[in-house]
This record gives structure tokens, sequence and C-alpha cells, in this order.
């Protein structure tokens, strides 16, 4: 997963609230379980038209908005359905920030987990934000997480608060996969001394194609 230390980026303003993972991204492009190439189809509803065409009113379809790498939005982001492709989604479009007063739990914490940090800022900031994402590409926010402030273009800076074990996670770009594998000593070390002790455990091997498997010895 990619670090996020610091972002300066367009930021796109979405002012609506209970935007939910079906407007995210549509049940009808969850065929996949591949993390790339559903960026062209986050919020397809709103994003094209009938014959495929693109809405020319729908933000992300406008300039600077086409590269936005942050997301302001209103209350309860991500509601709806669980489904991860959500963030995905927006990964993929090219979003590493979103920022609303609140969030939908599950995709709040898909989120941390697909390497987009979620900012809560009161209304009022949020609409602040979006007065500076509506001046367009010379109005960038700087999102630092490591000091955990937003810097807005006049110099301002916002604090936000995120949870230190999810801030760490994000500043090393460590998935959960990433984080067991910072142990991956202590674990074969694990699994040899107990091969030793208890050989007819069964242990885990791999697969040719790359799976996890089980074998038995009998």
């Amino acid at each position: 997963m990619r670090a996020f230390t610091t972002l300066t980026g367009i930021a796109a303003p979405m002012p609506a609230e209970n935007i939910d993972t079906d407007q995210i991204i549509p049940a009808r492009f969850l065929k996949t379980i591949e993390r790339s190439g559903l960026g062209r189809h986050a919020f397809a509803g709103q994003r094209y038209e009938a014959d495929g065409s693109e809405n020319p009113d729908f933000v992300l379809n406008k300039e600077p908005y086409r590269r936005a790498e942050i997301l302001i939005t209103y209350d309860n982001l991500g509601c709806g359905s669980s489904r991860e492709h959500a963030p995905w989604a927006l990964l993929d479009f090219g979003i590493r920030c979103v920022i609303a007063p609140n969030f939908a739990d599950i995709f709040y914490n898909n989120c941390f987990k697909n390497g987009i940090l979620p900012i809560r800022l009161p209304r009022e900031i949020c609409d602040a934000l979006m007065g500076d994402a509506r001046l367009g590409a010379n109005a960038r926010l700087t999102v630092d997480l490591e000091r955990q402030v937003v810097c807005r273009p006049d110099g301002t800076e916002i604090p936000f608060e995120v949870d230190a074990f999810r801030r760490h996670m994000l500043l090393e770009g460590l998935d959960d996969i990433g984080l067991t594998l910072r142990h991956d000593g202590a674990i074969t070390a694990f699994e040899t001394k107990r091969k030793q002790a208890e050989p007819w455990m069964p242990e885990i091997r791999k697969t040719a194609d790359g799976e996890s498997g089980t074998s038995q010895k009998v």
C-alpha cells in the first residue's frame, strides 16, 4: 500500500449528504475482485448520461476536478452497503483523502485499509473548504498527516484527529497483510519450532499458483 504522508492536490466539492456506496460504485460493476480499473466507473450514475456520454454538469467531469485527489462532502459519506469496492473505485480514480463531517463506519474503516485518509471536520469547516475548492486549480489543499493539519490556500491550518494506530499504518504504507509480514521472521521461527515439537500437526504450504494450503503428515 502506498504511504500517505503529505498530500497537496485539487479538492473536488461535492455538497451532498448520504452519498452511499451504490452511488460511489454502482452494483453492476461489482463483478470483479480486482482493485484496478474501477475508477472509470466511480459515480457512474451521475457521471454519465444514458447513452454513455459524460454529464457536463457533474463536478468530476469538469476541469480541474478531473484530477482531484481530495473529495469534500457532507454528512454520512459511504452509507449503504459495506462494499469495499467503494474505496477501491475512489482510489483508482485518484482520490486519496475524503473530508466530511462524518462517515458510515464500515466505509470509514475500509478507507484506512486501502490507503485513503478519511478526515472528520465540522460542517462549517467543510463549507469553508468547499469554498476554497470552488476556486479551482489555484486553490489546492494540503493534507499533512504527520502534523495532522489541513492547510488552506491562505495558509490557515485546520487540525484534525485520527487514531494513532491508523495514522501509523498510513504513514508506513501498511495494510493488514503488510503489518503481518513485518513479523515474518518471528512467524517462520514459530512454525519451525512447532514443526519440531509437534510433527503430527498439519503444516502450511504454498501451492504452485501461490495459494495457501495444508498438508498432513501420516
